[in-house]
């Protein structure tokens, strides 16, 4: 289909953008209201099934590169659940912009970007309701939706979410709030894939992904330490490669990743950065294992409905990070 694209300029090394060029006006036409259930529709449904047989599993890492996946070995980490009571307010940008220590003025609003193209995208939740993506899909290349947070909750709304775009020909994918104080890594990547996270190596699909982020609902890093808050997001990371076969994107902002995790550099070999700052130009400094970002979130809201973000790349690399 033909879109139309975003204008990118200025000059950047490897993975920068300065500023992001919205397209488009976001009307009433776009958002409506209303919702339907998680389903198994086409394109909702996990495309692989792990673990079925003895065979050895392989999964592809942010690189593309595929590697030997054992059958992850649980490792415990404190269960202490707080009372929740907004699940359908937590999304991306919502909590990130209540609690990540920007500066509130100076927030970035248009985008220029870089010598790597950047590619307009966005991503949304319930509090957006149903999209109209006739009256989107020309202004953007990828989006993703809420699917699940905890082992608690599904977003209403996610059916026209995730197969809306689909059926205009945009690359989607799910992600999934994490709540690690509320139930294991492990059984969050399980309860993700199976209320519509799971991949399909379709060219249309992207690897689910795990916003891991500011706690909603108490202290930052919801009472763990860095040991047990990175065997939490191994456990999840690990189980959804097994269970998938790609390693999921991994969503934060570095001020979280460097309090929360001491600045943890192993997941920079699995994991695709999806980096939140809507400040700082370029994606502002990353966490220390990541030498680039793959996306970049760098507004909670704009002229397109929900958080506006940029790919890291030409067309033809997202297409491939939605292939095998």
């Amino acid at each position: 289909m033909l879109r139309i694209p975003a204008k990118l300029f200025g000059p950047q090394p490897l993975a920068a953008v300065t500023t992001v060029f919205a397209v488009g006006i976001i009307m009433p036409s776009m958002i409506s209201t209303g919702g339907q259930s998680n389903s198994d529709a086409p394109g909702t449904r996990s495309g692989s099934h792990a673990g079925a047989t003895n065979e050895p599993v392989w999964a592809k890492t942010l690189t593309g590169r595929k590697v030997l996946v054992p059958k992850p070995k649980f490792a415990p980490t404190p269960v202490r659940p707080e009372k929740i009571t907004h699940p359908k307010a937590d999304t991306m940008g919502a909590v990130t912009a209540a609690h990540a220590p920007w500066p509130r003025t100076g927030r970035i609003t248009h985008a220029t970007a870089a010598a790597v193209p950047q590619l307009p995208g966005i991503d949304v939740s319930a509090y957006q309701g149903n999209i109209s993506w006739g009256s989107v899909a020309p202004y953007i290349d990828f989006a993703y939706a809420k699917a699940t947070e905890g082992k608690y909750y599904t977003n209403p709304f996610f059916y026209n979410q995730y197969v809306g775009p689909y059926r205009r020909g945009i690359i989607r994918g799910a992600y999934h709030f994490a709540i690690p104080n509320n139930s294991s890594g492990q059984s969050q990547a399980r309860y993700f894939i199976s209320h519509g996270g799971g991949w399909s190596s379709d060219g249309m699909t992207l690897p689910g992904a795990l916003d891991i982020e500011y706690n909603p609902y108490g202290s930052e890093c919801y009472g763990l330490t860095h040991h047990e808050m990175n065997t939490w997001i191994e456990n999840f990371v690990k189980e959804y490669a097994y269970k998938e076969h790609v390693y999921p994107v991994i969503y934060t902002t570095t001020d979280w990743w460097r309090t929360c995790t001491g600045d943890a550099t192993r997941f920079g070999n699995w994991d695709p950065l999806w980096i939140a700052n809507y400040s700082a130009r370029g994606g502002g400094p990353l966490p220390r294992g990541w030498g680039f970002y793959t996306f970049w979130q760098y507004a909670d809201g704009g002229r397109m409905p929900g958080d506006q973000d940029v790919f890291n790349g030409p067309h033809r690399q997202l297409r491939a990070l939605a292939n095998g």
